[in-house]
């Protein structure tokens, strides 16, 4: 524990002023301490000083100054201060509860000497030493004293043990006595504990041990039973004194002793079982310690010195900050206290075991505390400040914990659910549960009265999911147990815990009577139900309906009302009951009727006059009838008769109410006679037990009374002549005879035959009673009596009477009995038989007739067969020697062993047929060997097959068919069954069985018929690989013909005929998938042809479009007049390639000419005699395949003479445009070579390209004139290449064309990617070639922000650099910085370096030793580098301030200071400023914020702190505003509006600013007034007091006039602006007045002059918001439309960061931006 210094309560004099004692309150809101001049000052809990008052001597006589007062004390209950004086009395002061209460002396005890010292344990008992030496006792209550143990030795101190529960005094001759009122269970002993070397006067009692000290300087630790634990030895310290004064820790594990300018503080260590000393707490010059006390939170320790100073330490082991709503301060190991810092509240949590407390939690919705220690678990409720400590063995962290209940907590862990009641030390119960959900538990404490029960305890939990336990919690045993059908969702006991409402899955709701144990059903479909608060009320949903069940008693009485949402929630207060309901998007409240709830009120507390008179006032109806039947039961129960008839007569019940009413004028009479209600009268008591029919009870009460006849008049009228006659007999009446002939003349009367058969039996007339019995038709019971008399036997007319009327009535067994006496065996057998009483009948057979046994044992079974009872038949039919019929009961009473081994025993081959149902028995429940044994046995080997392939095991199956059946069979039977299969859709299973008789083909074809088209490929690949390809193919038709053509493609690529699936797609007409699988799987050229056919298709201009996109066009104009489609060619070219129709009428006319016959011959004789134009006539006419031929060689023959021209059209008419590339080639005619390629094979130029380019040919006007043909045609990746491959160093003009164009190109048609690959080659180039403007712009076209900042640094344009990186990336502002300061210094330019880093320059010129720039720099530029390094100071200082919680109440001077210290800053507004300024704007919001929610809201401090929010939001926000030109408006406004917050920030520098900023936007009047002003300001300042201002310019405006004189000028260029005002004022043109607006006062003041109206300061601009205004979620706050559409406008234009975090902050601080605000990304 450690010690920290708080404050000082009570300054020290200069000399000897003794603190002679000090006490806290138990409930630590007071603390009093009094000193040498006898004034007890009382101070609240934060130390302020609240009241004092003067202490009493005994006698007034003696004067004041006569004593001393030497000990004081508070009472439990914090009312009452116990003051002990050296003039033998103990005053006892009633301060009151609340400060101010008049005090005054409610107790005084006498003593015969001086009072030393005293404790005030428990409530009315005083305990207190006095100087004879004895320990005493004062009772308050009484106002007496009594001796507890008395010694000789003076008492020097007095101190109790934590609990309170024992005392140890200290005597001046060092011995300790030791005194428990209670030991709690420790066994210490009482009496003399120890003796100390000195006076004890310092004497601490702690949880473990003793602590003792005194002038020898030595410190003693002593065990429970006064051992010496430890001894502390400062005997040789010289700086060390006597030890005056200790004190222990409210938990006991601290302790503080107190010397000479001095506190040694020690802890004990649980671990160790020692005291540990910490650092001694030195305190120099507070002299002797006279008194110590502890708050009893443990949380201060206040110490007294001897010249009257008190000073105040916090004690604490450390402190944490909880989800930022708790402070917890653990002031001991076992002691913590939990503060919520919103409300203030604090709540002490201790270990009352003194075990040490783990990491407190704070749970359920913030209001519980939940806490562990080694061996105990801690709860708390912060609201009732209840808690608990219960014992709890760790479980690692596990529990789980629920609040749901305010009074109790339920703790679930492990399966097992604990109950723990706050404010009880001991768990409540618990329970094995596995379903924790507060739905599905139910605990109900004493939440309402019941009457006769003083605790009532239920709780309700599920056992299973289908079975509710309820148990009585204070007796700890079970009321009930409920299983149900269903799974339970929901369960609640009302607040009595008499009934229980549970609900189940299907959401019927049912009620449970826990006294009755009945459980009935409510509703069938219930999703809402609940009990109405305080009543026995239930209301429920039941699909469109409200139902309310006024009287639970009636479950079938229930209310209903129509409804057309769902119930969402019942609400009770102000002596109304609403349920909630949703309809829709609106919500409804339905009123329930107060009156019957009131009525169930009534009944439970027991009010039934109130209950009464409320049902008179209703209407008779279901539920008023239900009710009136409640309150007769209950009034009956409570012996109120006369409410009792009353609702007997409301009820219609005439008897009872008529019986109730001569029972109460009975009740009436003896009240008036004898007093009392009469209720206790015995007749009443009697006629109350007839009434609830409890005869007996009402005889006993008239017996008791000795009242004979009145109980036999009561039997007599109720014809009870048994019970009349009883009471006659006993009481041996007089008219005992006349009763019983009454009696039997009423019963032969009233044709009562058995009962006067019964009455003659009585009297011993036993013939007479069996006439009766038969007469009555009781036959049976007259065989009885004949059977037990032997005289009836012998008598054989009354024998054969009973037996006639026995057989007549069927009666054949009692009839055989009888007959079995009067040994008539041969009858008794037959009535036997006939009355089914087998067992007699056999038993009589088998002595009588045994031959009949046999025949009787199967009778016998198949009557027992008949009822069903087949067990029984079994053995009986084995008795007869029945078997198949042993075999059947068997069977039918799935004895199956027993069957079994009754079959097996048979001989008879008829029985064999029992094996198949035996056998399927045995395959149901998988014993397949025992049923496989039993089918083969039975000749039913298939029934085994199936059973096995049934159950999957093919190969038992498989083996069993071979073993039992040939091969055609077992296959036959595989197929036979495997098809059944396949219809029950097992194709697997089906599958299976085909392969195992080696007929996949069916397996395969099954599949496909049931288009499984991968399980049929997987079976083909397998069985029949070399048709794999085929039935792809074929797979792929049938699904192109079912139009699944994605299925299809696949199984037509599976099939490797990709051209399939092409042609599938093209006559479907889905061209683009044709297109797709041909340029996918198909050659170079296959995907070319499908896109020509796929145009051909199209025709006309989409046809066009078609080829231009995929680049084809000419191809396909080629290929088309190639294969002779010259309509279509000519299409095409028509309308895209008009030069090429030429060429397609020269190949339309080949073709024509090539049709006629030429003669071969003819032909021949042509060619060789080089006559061509009669060898092309002849081979047109007759051989048109050879005119190419021809053609060729004519061809040649013009290139050997020179004639290219000619030589080329030959060959282009001969369709050989490579003949003529290579001739073109091999004379070196290379562009002629690559012309003829382009036109007419343009998929061959880029390998003609390469050749040309290999063999070295090609110059820089062939490659730029290449690229450029390139370029036109489109193909613009090669013209890229083709540009940047120019490399000509002569000409550089044309080398940066080319690059320059090869990048545009790149940009404007190929990817991004591409084109930054691209930037990247051309861009080196380009700065290569000192290019910087032209590198940077490609670069910046790409948005390669830096790669372009780097091409401006290589080019040394710095400007263009800072300036791309401000408008497109502010965050490279820094490294453009940093590269211009690396450049200055590379290149020595000080002079430049001195505007960017002063410190870096002032370096440079002291390196070349140019010291007198050095010095001269440094003086020029010291303002502006102190001002830097002021700027970094404050913002660091602010940053970490941030980082810290800045509410408490000793730092406000802090910041307070900081604030004018900033604002007092010279130059600081400017755009560099905005950080600083925003820092101290974000830990003033942070410091409000936290004053809000304390106890210092709305203070004149939180005032104060607001308003230095607002100015530093200003400050910042006219930052922001400075670095962007079009808010230069906004930061003149913010500037102006600083005006009216002169108090707080410097007038002169605050006049001077705005006169500046006003000057800066020509806004000259307001300007000229400013400045005008901040003049006469820095003469006041000069003259030291501004009583000479003139403020009649300011008069009508809202800027102070009364503002603090600055202690010095803010700001030096005061003749500059003197002249300026002075040139202004002479200009006529400057009107020298405010502007005012509409209101006709001046623009920027809040409050009007002529209504005195304030309006809201812009929180953009300060000005008022007069219209158009924009409103935020905060109240108070409000913008102008215009200024804030300006500043959103300049945020979003210019990116600005810093108006971004202004943005940022208004949302913070205003609750968000309006709908149309800004948007952060």
């Amino acid at each position: 524990m450690q010690l920290k210094y708080l404050k000082t309560l009570l300054t020290p004099q200069d000399g000897a002023a003794k603190v002679t004692c000090m006490a806290w309150a138990p409930n630590n809101a007071k603390f009093a301490v009094c000193t040498i001049d006898r004034v007890v000052i009382l101070y609240d809990e934060q130390g302020e000083k609240r009241d004092r008052f003067t202490t009493k001597p005994a006698d007034p006589k003696y004067g004041k100054k006569t004593y001393v007062v030497k000990s004081m004390a508070f009472s439990p209950d914090s009312t009452k201060i116990a003051v002990a004086q050296t003039d033998n009395i103990i005053f006892v002061y009633k301060i009151g509860e609340e400060w101010g209460d008049k005090k005054v002396i409610c107790n005084k005890f006498i003593q015969t000497s001086a009072v030393t010292c005293l404790v005030w344990p428990s409530e009315h008992t005083i305990i207190f030493g006095i100087a004879e030496g004895k320990v005493r006792q004062a009772n308050t209550k009484t106002s007496k004293s009594s001796t507890i143990y008395g010694t000789d030795s003076y008492v020097v101190s007095l101190t109790t043990n934590v609990s309170g529960k024992g005392i140890l005094s200290g005597h001046a001759d060092g011995t300790v006595v030791r005194y428990f009122f209670d030991d709690e269970g420790s066994g210490e002993s009482q009496g003399k504990l120890l003796t100390h070397a000195c006076p004890p006067y310092a004497m601490a009692w702690g949880t473990n041990s003793i602590i003792v000290a005194g002038c020898d300087k030595k410190i003693v630790a002593y065990g429970r039973e006064g051992h010496v634990l430890q001894t502390f030895d400062y005997s040789r310290d010289r700086s060390e004194k006597e030890f005056t004064v200790a004190a222990s820790s409210p938990s006991g594990q601290s302790i503080v002793v107190g010397s000479y300018d001095r506190l040694r503080v020690f802890n004990w260590s649980p671990r160790k079982g020692i005291w540990d000393e910490a650092s001694p707490k030195e305190i120099p010059n507070l002299y002797t310690i006279t008194a110590l006390s502890w708050k009893k939170d443990g949380s201060r320790l206040s110490v007294g010195t001897l010249c009257g100073g008190v000073e105040l330490f916090d004690c604490c082991l450390r402190r944490s900050i909880y989800k930022n709503k708790f402070e917890i301060t653990y002031v001991g190991l076992s002691q913590v206290i939990v503060k919520n810092l919103s409300t203030g509240t604090r709540v002490v949590l201790k270990s009352q075991y003194g075990y040490e407390i783990d990491e407190v939690k704070v749970m359920g919705k913030d209001r519980y505390l939940v806490a562990h220690t080694s061996d105990t678990l801690l709860l708390g409720d912060l609201l009732s400040n209840k808690l608990s400590e219960v014992a709890w063995q760790g479980s690692g962290g596990n529990e789980k914990f629920f609040f749901e209940n305010e009074t109790v907590c339920m703790i679930f862990n492990a399966g097992e659910l604990a109950l723990v009641e706050y404010g009880s030390n001991e768990i409540l119960g618990s329970v094995r549960t596995e379903f924790m959900n507060p739905h599905l538990i139910s605990v109900r404490l004493n939440e309402r009265k019941l009457r006769g029960v003083e605790d009532n305890r239920k709780l309700a939990y599920l056992i299973d999911i289908k079975t509710i336990a309820i148990v009585d919690l204070v007796g700890g045993y079970n009321l009930g147990t409920i299983s149900h059908d269903s799974k339970i969702d929901w369960l609640e006991l009302n607040e009595t815990g008499r009934k229980l409402l549970f609900r189940d899955k299907k959401l019927r709701l049912h009620l449970y009577d826990i006294e009755s144990s009945l459980k009935s059903t409510m509703l069938s479909f219930c999703p809402y139900v609940q009990w109405v608060p305080g009543s026995d009320v239930v209301v429920a949903q039941n699909r469109g309906n409200l139902c309310v069940w006024y009287t639970i008693d009636s479950p079938e009485r229930v209310t209903m009302f129509p409804l057309k949402g769902d119930i969402v929630d019942l609400e009770r207060s102000n002596g109304k009951t609403e349920v909630i309901v949703t309809e829709g998007v609106n919500s409804v409240s339905y009123t329930l009727d107060e009156g019957l709830i009131e009525f169930g009120t009534a009944i439970d507390d027991g009010d039934y006059y109130r209950a009464t008179a409320f049902l008179e006032t209703l209407e008779m109806s279901a539920e008023t009838e239900a009710m009136w039947k409640t309150l007769s039961k209950l009034s009956l129960e409570a012996q109120q008769l006369h409410i009792a008839e009353r609702c007997f007569a409301a009820l219609g019940d005439v008897s009872k109410a008529r019986f109730l009413n001569e029972t109460n004028k009975i009740a009436d009479s003896v009240s008036r006679e004898y007093g009392g209600d009469g209720t206790d009268h015995y007749q009443v008591k009697a006629r109350l037990a007839m009434l609830d029919k409890n005869f007996k009870l009402a005889e006993m009460y008239y017996m008791e009374q000795n009242a004979v006849d009145e109980v036999m008049e009561m039997y007599q009228e109720l014809h009870m002549w048994d019970e009349c006659i009883a009471v006659a007999e006993a009481k041996g009446h007089p008219e005992l005879d006349n009763l019983r002939r009454s009696y039997y003349s009423y019963l032969m009367e009233t044709n009562q035959n058995e009962k006067a058969g019964e009455v003659k039996e009585n009297e011993g007339d036993f013939i007479g009673a069996v006439n009766l019995y038969l007469k009555a038709g009781l036959p049976a019971k007259a065989a009885w009596l004949a059977m037990s008399r032997d005289e009836l036997l012998s008598s054989h007319d009354i024998i054969s009477r009973i037996t006639a009327a026995l057989i007549k009535g069927e009666f054949y067994e009692r009839a055989g009995d009888l007959f079995e006496r009067t040994r008539n065996n041969q009858k008794a057998l037959e009535c036997y038989r006939k009355g089914n009483a087998f067992k007699k009948a056999v038993d009589l057979a088998r002595v009588a007739f045994p031959a009949e046994v046999v025949k009787l044992e199967e009778v016998w079974g198949d009557y027992l067969v008949q009822q069903k009872q087949m067990d029984a038949a079994i053995n009986h039919y084995i008795e007869a020697g029945c078997s198949t019929k042993a075999i059947e009961a068997a069977i039918a009473a799935r004895q199956w062993k027993k069957a079994l081994h009754i079959l097996e025993l048979q001989e008879d081959k008829a029985a064999a047929k029992y094996y198949l149902k035996i056998a399927q028995h045995y395959a149901s429940v998988q014993e397949f060997e025992v049923a496989e044994r039993l089918f083969v046995k039975g000749d039913h080997t298939k029934d085994a097959i199936d059973m096995y392939t049934q159950a999957g095991q093919w190969e038992q199956a498989h083996k069993l068919a071979v073993k039992c059946m040939s091969q055609e069979d077992v296959s036959a039977l595989y197929i036979s069954r495997a098809q059944e299969l396949e219809k029950e859709g097992k194709y697997k299973e089906a599958e299976r069985l085909f392969t195992t008789v080696d007929e996949p083909d069916l397996a395969i074809t099954m599949y496909k018929k049931n288009k499984m088209y991968d399980d049929m490929i997987r079976l083909v690949a397998v069985h029949h690989k070399d048709l794999l390809q085929e039935t792809h193919i074929h797979l792929a038709k049938e699904l192109e013909a079912e139009s699944r053509f994605q299925e299809a493609e696949y199984h037509y690529l599976e099939g490797q005929d990709w051209k399939a699936a092409v042609n599938m797609y093209r006559v479907n007409d889905m061209w683009e998938e044709a297109y797709r699988m041909a340029k996918t799987h198909g050659g170079a050229s296959a995907h070319k042809q499908v896109a020509y056919l796929w145009a051909k298709n199209l025709g006309g201009e989409a046809a066009v479009k078609l080829l231009n996109k995929f680049g084809f066009l000419e191809t396909a104009i080629d290929f088309a007049a190639d294969n002779y489609a010259f309509d279509f060619a000519f299409e095409l070219a028509r309308l895209a390639m008009k030069q090429r129709i030429p060429d397609i009428h020269l190949k339309n006319a080949m073709f024509l000419e090539d049709q006629i016959n030429c003669n071969f011959l003819t032909f021949k004789v042509s060619f060789h005699i080089t006559d061509w134009s009669n060898a092309q006539r002849v081979a047109e006419a007759h051989d048109p395949e050879s005119v190419a031929d021809i053609l060729v060689s004519q061809a040649k023959f013009c290139f050997d003479q020179k004639e290219f021209q000619k030589a080329e059209a030959f060959l282009l008419r001969a369709q050989r445009p490579e003949l003529a590339i290579k001739y073109y080639k091999d004379a070196g005619m290379w562009t002629d070579a690559m012309r003829i390629c382009k036109d007419y094979l343009p998929s061959k130029l880029s390998i003609l390209q390469k050749e040309y380019e290999s063999e070295g040919n090609w110059g820089v006007e062939g490659m730029v004139e290449q690229a450029q043909e390139w370029e036109q045609t489109g193909e613009y990746a090669r013209a890229i290449d083709c540009y940047l491959k120019v490399k000509d160093s002569s000409n550089m003009d044309l080398l940066m064309k080319c690059w320059m164009k090869a990048a545009e190109l790149a940009i404007k048609f190929l990817s991004h990617d591409k084109a930054v690959d691209i930037s990247q080659v051309v861009g080196p180039r380009l700065i290569q070639l000192r290019k910087y403007n032209e590198a940077a712009e490609l670069y910046l076209n790409l948005d390669l922000i830096k790669n372009a900042i780097d091409a401006f640094i290589e080019g040394e344009e710095w400007n263009k650099a800072k300036r791309v990186a401000k408008e497109l990336d502010p965050r490279l502002e820094e490294y453009v910085d940093k590269r211009y300061k690396e450049h200055l210094k590379n290149q020595g330019k000080v002079d430049s370096l001195v505007g960017v880093d002063v410190v870096a320059a002032l370096d440079m010129y002291a390196e070349r030793g140019q010291w007198e720039k050095c010095i001269d720099t440094a003086s020029k530029q010291v303002h502006v580098y102190i001002m830097n390094q002021t700027l970094l100071f404050y913002k660091r200082l602010l940053d970490f301030i941030r980082n810290i919680f800045p509410s408490f109440l000793q730092n406000f001077n802090i910041y307070k200071r900081m604030f004018l210290e900033l604002v007092s800053l010279r130059d600081w507004d400017c755009a560099e400023a905005y950080r600083m300024w925003a820092n101290l704007r974000d830990v003033l919001l942070l410091l409000c914020e936290n004053l809000t929610k304390s106890s210092e809201a709305n203070s004149p401090a939180h005032e104060e702190f607001e308003q230095m929010l607002l100015v530093a939001h200003y400050y910042s926000t006219r930052s922001a505003a400075k670095g962007i030109d079009q808010l230069s408006s906004v930061a003149a406004k913010l500037s102006i509006s600083l005006l009216r917050h002169t108090e707080l920030i410097p007038a002169d520098k605050a006049f001077y600013e705005a006169g500046l900023a006003a000057k800066a936007v020509d806004w000259e009047n307001m300007a000229f007034i400013f400045l005008n002003r901040f003049l006469d300001l820095a003469d006041g300042i000069d003259e030291g007091t501004l009583d000479a201002l003139d403020h009649t310019d300011f008069q009508d405006t809202d800027i102070p006039f009364e503002v603090p004189v600055p202690s010095k000028l803010h700001v030096e260029k005061r003749e500059e602006i003197r002249e300026w005002v002075l040139t202004v004022s002479m200009d006529q043109r400057v009107e020298q007045v405010l502007p005012k607006d509409e209101r006709g006062t001046y623009e920027a003041s809040l409050v009007a002059l002529s209504t005195g109206i304030r309006s809201l300061p812009c929180v953009i601009t300060g000005y008022p918001v007069l219209h158009n205004k924009i409103e935020f979620k905060r109240p108070g706050m409000a913008a102008n439309k215009d200024d804030w559409n300006k500043f959103l406008m300049a945020t979003k234009t210019t990116h600005s960061p810093e108006c971004q975090d202004v943005l940022k902050f208004i949302t913070q601080w205003c609750g968000g931006l309006p709908s149309a605000g800004y948007s952060f990304h």
